[in-house]
């Protein structure tokens, strides 16, 4: 299930060379905010919105080309990219997470998150394009291939754009198959799944929207644009120990997973990830994004929320943890090739109050070796 995406629309890691170069020239596009960590590895209580952190550009210019060179510039502007957190802040962070292990959650209270907000809760995630370009490179049959052959790369040497420059393995699977199958885990109301049909009108593509709530895919299906000869929705929890009916083993090309993992508990965490690996084909990737450690919405929990270390339940009774690179490398480490694992920090700023936020989403790529059986 996706129920608190903090997507940032500009805002996170990775992008390079498209894989589809066959299918026209390559396009000027705005590069992606997350800064790499290190070398690539391998094998409160009321829900919030989109609202602090959707794609914004602000006078011109995007997220990941604003730098703050000096404190003293702080509230000149709304937001700021890749800003460590200053000793106040870490002061602060550290008194609330005392206050939440002080006070933990009485018992595990329930709720239904889709029943309460519908499909009004989402954005749509058109934010994609930037920040996973592997969902769009394997073909050139997009509305929005024009817009981007305009567009002007953002004049910031600090923005960083961390795709290897090889062809991606992925894109080589169009080659031998007839179709492009994208799957997303924990659609919600379908806000990814709907702006990638809408922009990629190629025919070799499929995508498939799960998640755990049926209220969340029957929004999906009684949506205008959901057509079953290029989606299909159904009921799939994550940490199941079967695979959905509908999806063949090694038959996905991309798995998108974008504040999904946050809502399960550790302990299904290897399932999870044993899940997703059997379905991607071999040279398929998975596209991670989810919460860091000490995120503003971490910092917002009142008393009684906190489930577990770094583990809490907010007031719609659904699950969120807040992860560390490291983490996210020892779990998806021992089946898959790390290619990213990356951290995207934004300083947001009410200039009017002098307040600052801070803003902290991990985001990744895990890709099947392609040799993989």
């Amino acid at each position: 299930m996706n129920n608190n995406d903090s997507s940032s629309g500009s805002s996170a890691s990775q992008t390079g060379i498209s894989p589809a170069d066959s299918a026209g020239p390559l396009k000027k596009k705005q590069t992606s905010s997350a800064a790499e960590i290190g070398p690539c590895a391998s094998s409160g209580d009321t829900t919030e919105t989109d609202a602090l952190s959707t794609p914004i550009e602000l006078g011109g210019v995007a997220f990941g080309s604003r730098m703050l060179s000096s404190d003293r510039n702080v509230f000149e502007h709304n937001a700021w990219d890749h800003v460590e957190p200053d000793s106040e802040h870490y002061k602060y962070a550290e008194e609330q997470i005392r206050l939440h292990r002080e006070h933990p959650v009485p018992e595990e209270e329930r709720g239904n998150f889709y029943e309460n907000n519908k499909n009004k809760f989402f954005k749509d995630r058109h934010w994609l394009r930037v920040e996973f370009s592997e969902l769009f490179e394997w073909t050139n049959m997009r509305t929005s291939a024009t817009d981007e052959q305009s567009q002007s790369e953002p004049n910031c040497e600090a923005t960083l754009s961390l795709t290897p420059p090889v062809a991606s393995a992925t894109a080589s699977t169009t080659a031998t198959t007839d179709k492009f199958n994208i799957m997303e885990v924990g659609c919600g109301a379908g806000n990814a799944v709907f702006p990638l049909l809408a922009d990629i009108y190629d025919p070799r593509l499929f995508v498939y929207a799960c998640d755990y709530s049926k209220t969340a895919v029957d929004v999906v299906k009684s949506t205008e644009a959901y057509d079953e000869s290029r989606c299909r929705a159904f009921v799939w929890d994550l940490s199941s120990t079967e695979l959905p009916l509908e999806v063949a083993p090694a038959s996905v090309d991309i798995m998108l997973m974008i504040f999904v993992f946050s809502a399960l508990h550790p302990d299904q965490w290897n399932q999870a990830v044993e899940n997703a690996y059997r379905v991607l084909k071999p040279g398929g990737v998975l596209l991670f994004r989810d919460y860091g450690r000490n995120d503003l919405t971490q910092l917002r929990f009142k008393k009684a929320r906190l489930l577990g270390e770094n583990l809490y339940i907010r007031g719609d009774g659904t699950r969120v943890y807040f992860f560390t690179n490291e983490e996210l490398a020892e779990v998806f480490g021992k089946r898959f090739d790390i290619e990213q694992n990356a951290i995207d920090r934004r300083l947001l700023v009410n200039r009017k109050r002098e307040l600052k936020m801070y803003r902290v989403w991990l985001q990744a790529k895990f890709r099947k070796p392609i040799n993989a059986d």
